[in-house]
């Protein structure tokens, strides 16, 4: 018995060693085991150090199957590291219960990033701002009795320390640490809590030294990083968010420079203009940084991505959190920006043997009023920066005995101290224009044609059913009670909408006076404050409706004789995800409700018997569910019954051929959400921007704010939403819509979202392609950069080709993309030569020299090559040999 006990034991030995075998060669997959430590000049990995560069990447804002390729392509532009934030909402919506698949799959994610050979950077938070809801909170958090967020408050504590444990002891369980051979490299505790410390006084700076205490006691063996917390502990790196950050250093000697967030973008919210940021500052700004010192930076956000479901912040936040991305909502290269900030990266790695073997500061040297160098230099290697921040004059300056020209606010990059690889104001890569055109085949619905509409354009459906939402109280689950409730303690955010009934009597001598006195007594209901939307109701029928931010508004109303029936729809449109005492901002409606100009005197409805009805009839029947859609009683849609309030919509449509994103037009529509196959799309709003403060063009020189170079002015903030390629059937997918404030569905569309026309102008005076200095001809001192020549290179998106040249001039070309004219100089073969490069290809690449072309159009004048061509998807491009 003693020997089997024996074996029995032994025998799980085996097994546990086994598994952790099996465990240890599933880590190694990502990388051998290695430490992370730092010192003052940069972060170390596995004993070196390093400069890195990294994405921010959300999770959630894609769908897993989108994920490895939008990490492909973060690798492929030159980045080390992929950074996001962990969603407390998203991954614990109800108190103990955790949420951790589909686009919550942290692990898969973490795991794919690995794989790819690239760190991670995760942060935890909780708090995550990040423009979304309610900053990452889950609103259960509000009901926790005598709960203060961010502050030295025991309940509140207590829920973040217990978060943050599971996090890491995930991440751990999983081998995800770098000690463990996983991808993980750093960790974050708090967000930007600097900002908002003074707010809470000293039990602000407690609570902060209690979370760096309470972060680096879970042992998780990797760096902590707190962000704007310039009272950070020693043991805490302290790092930097902004546009800028090359003047910031951390709060030690002992810490190296990290930039946890680069805004090469910014959000944009319904009824606003929409912000760009040149390539050309973003690639300034981040060459500075690192020209003075720094050693980690974050573009945020590199991929933006889409706020699905009502993921939005705000309030007032739309769908799209594109954020003028490198990588755009739908996962395509936004060109210039992301070719203009690989070469960057190209040419700071070729500076990077030099950047960590300085020990201390670079050696500074001043070129003129407004130029410097930044010299970084041992006996064995020497790399340098020359900086001009004058905002509008090109600079001629000397250095190590040569002259150079620098543009206005720009940093040339100079890897061996002589030669410049790289200027962040010479843009050389090309552009590409995005296009949303219809797919094939055209999308019919499946059901019987009711509707004969005769159609411009190719719509989504011909034949569409509707549904009316009911105004006010709609099932047994409402209740009554005195007074008004505050929005959130109703809802607990399970859906943007509360209906409030009350019910006014006016009596016949007070209906008398009121059709006596029409010009003079108007009855006027007054709310104090309320906050996002509110749509009132008499009667059933609508009366008005208001937008705002805690604003106060005055609705006349029409009363009949006997009792009325008051109905107001509160919504909220994301909630708070910034500033101080988020447990306090809430939503609905603050101080009095009243109504006035009776005979009597003003009625105080604050203090009146009121109904509550949380959410609406068909969001809990499920209308938009491919299982419950059809237990409820649709009817055809007929076209005198639009437009139409608080109305629900369905249809079927068939998938567009080929690989390509699939856009929603909405423009047509209202205010509302969305739903495909039973997947929330997210909110739409055909909300208009401004009519002015857009630019004509866009000047990138001198310091960015999210007000310059904004576009879009007059128009609908967003009209485009993406639709996954996963959430698509090849036909018969259920498109379902709520619409709040009446639209024409009929009109809607469905696109496809690809790169059709891309440009590049390219002298032979510019750089040659940064690939070359790691040539090793190069390396070993038998080529010169300068005998090389430019290049220029073009490329479609993947699965594209380039179907025709619409424009090749190599000499004296004039205009811009889309734009493009000859000039006096134009070498004939410029249009034969482009085609046969490139035509039929994905991409292609072309010498910028008298050789490539046969001929020297103009002797003594330098030349430039300028090409505008098409793109065709390969599906496309076989109908039509097929045709």
């Amino acid at each position: 018995m003693l020997g089997f006990r024996k074996n029995k034991f032994r025998f799980v030995i085996l097994i546990i060693s086994i598994v952790l075998q099996l465990s240890i060669l599933k880590a190694e997959l990502f990388f051998k085991p290695f430490n992370v430590s730092y010192d003052h000049r940069a972060l170390i990995i596995d004993g070196n150090r390093r400069m890195l560069i990294s994405a921010g990447f959300h999770y959630p804002r894609a769908t897993p199957e989108m994920w490895p390729d939008l990490i492909a392509k973060i690798k492929e532009g030159g980045a080390d590291v992929v950074q996001s934030y962990a969603f407390w909402n998203g991954h614990e919506p109800v108190r103990g219960q955790y949420n951790f698949e589909g686009r919550y799959d942290i692990v898969k994610f973490v795991k794919l990033v690995g794989m790819s050979g690239l760190y991670f950077h995760l942060r935890i938070g909780p708090y995550v701002c990040a423009e979304w809801n309610f900053g990452g909170f889950p609103v259960w958090l509000r009901d926790i009795p005598g709960i203060e967020f961010r502050t030295d408050n025991k309940p509140f504590k207590e829920e973040m320390q217990r978060f943050v444990e599971k996090m890491v002891n995930l991440m751990r369980q999983e081998l995800l640490f770098s000690w463990q051979g996983g991808p993980i490299i750093l960790l974050q505790i708090e967000n930007e809590y600097g900002n908002i410390e003074s707010s809470y006084g000293q039990s602000g700076k407690d609570y902060a030294m209690w979370a760096a205490s309470m972060a680096y006691g879970l042992g998780a063996g990797v760096p902590w990083v707190m962000c704007k917390q310039t009272d950070a502990p020693e043991y805490i790196l302290d790092a930097c968010n902004g546009y800028y950050c090359d003047g910031f250093k951390p709060n030690s000697y002992n810490k190296p420079t990290l930039w946890t967030e680069e805004w090469n973008g910014w959000y944009t919210s319904w009824g606003e203009r929409v912000p760009h940021r040149p390539a050309e500052d973003i690639a300034f700004a981040v060459a500075r940084f690192f020209q003075r010192g720094g050693s980690y930076q974050n573009y945020y956000m590199y991929f933006g991505g889409t706020n699905f479901g009502r993921t939005a912040g705000g309030p007032f936040y739309i769908t799209s959190y594109d954020y003028d991305a490198p990588l755009d909502e739908y996962g395509l290269l936004s060109q210039p920006k992301w070719g203009h900030l690989k070469d960057l990266h190209a040419a700071l790695k070729l500076c990077e043997p030099a950047l960590v073997a300085v020990d201390d500061s670079p050696q500074y040297i001043k070129l003129g009023p407004k130029q410097e160098a930044h010299v970084y230099r041992t006996e064995i290697v020497c790399s340098a920066f020359l900086a001009n921040i004058d905002e509008h004059n090109t600079a001629s300056v000397r250095f190590l005995g040569r002259v150079y020209s620098l543009p206005p606010w720009s940093v040339s990059i100079l890897p061996n101290c002589s030669d410049v690889a790289y200027n962040t104001a010479k843009v050389r890569t090309q552009i590409s224009v995005k296009t949303q055109e219809f797919g094939s085949p055209s999308s019919y619905m499946t059901e019987p044609r009711i509707l004969q509409v005769e159609e411009v354009v190719p719509t989504i459906s011909k034949t569409w059913m509707t549904l009316e939402d009911p105004v006010g109280a709609w099932s047994e689950n409402n209740f009554t009670v005195q007074g008004i409730l505050e929005h959130l303690n109703v809802t607990k955010d399970t859906s943007d909408y509360l209906w409030l009934i009350t019910r006014i009597q006016i009596s016949e001598e007070e209906m008398s006076f009121l059709e006596a006195n029409e010009d003079s007594f108007t009855p006027t209901l007054i709310i104090e404050s309320m906050r996002d939307v509110v749509q009132i109701f008499l009667n059933g029928q609508f009366a008005g409706s208001a937008v705002g931010r805690w604003v106060r508004v005055v609705q006349p109303l029409h009363f009949v004789q006997g009792y009325n029936e008051l109905a107001i729809l509160s919504e909220t449109v994301g909630l708070q995800n910034y500033g101080a005492f988020l447990e306090k901002d809430g939503a609905g409606f603050r101080g009095q409700i009243k109504l006035t100009g009776l005979k009597t005197e003003e009625i105080d409805l604050s203090t009146s018997l009121w109904t509550y009805q949380v959410g609406l009839k068909g969001e809990f029947m499920k209308v938009y569910s491919p299982d419950q859609h059809k237990f409820a009683n649709w009817v055809h849609l007929s076209p005198d019954k639009l437009p139409s309030m608080l109305t629900w919509y369905k249809t079927y449509f068939d998938a567009p051929d080929g690989k390509d994103p699939v856009a929603l037009d909405l423009g047509s529509m209202g205010k509302g959400q969305v739903w495909v196959n039973g997947h929330n799309l997210g909110r739409y709003w055909s909300k208009v921007a401004p009519k002015d403060g857009c630019q004509k063009t866009c000047d990138y020189r001198g310091a960015y704010n999210d007000k310059k170079c904004v576009t879009n002015c007059g128009k609908p903030t967003q009209t485009w939403y993406h639709i996954p390629r996963s959430w698509l059937l090849a036909s018969d997918n259920l498109l379902v819509i709520f619409e709040e404030i009446g639209g024409n569905p009929l009109e809607i569309s469905v696109k496809l979202h690809y790169t059709r026309t891309i440009c590049s102008s390219v002298s032979e005076t510019d750089y040659p392609p940064l690939h070359l200095w790691s040539h090793p001809d190069f390396i070993h001192g038998n080529l010169s950069i300068s005998d090389r020549a430019p290049e220029m290179q073009l490329q479609c998106d993947y699965g594209h080709t380039i179907s025709d040249i619409a424009f090749a001039s190599y000499g004296t070309p004039q205009g811009s993309c889309q734009k493009f004219s000859r000039g006096h100089c134009h070498a004939p073969s410029s249009l034969s030569v482009i085609s046969k490069a490139c035509r039929g290809r994905n991409s292609c690449s072309v010498d910028i020299s008298n050789a490539a072309f046969g001929t020297d159009p103009c002797r003594g004048i330098v030349k430039t090559l300028a090409v505008e061509a098409n793109c065709e998807s390969y599906s496309n491009l076989a109908a039509s040999a097929v045709m």
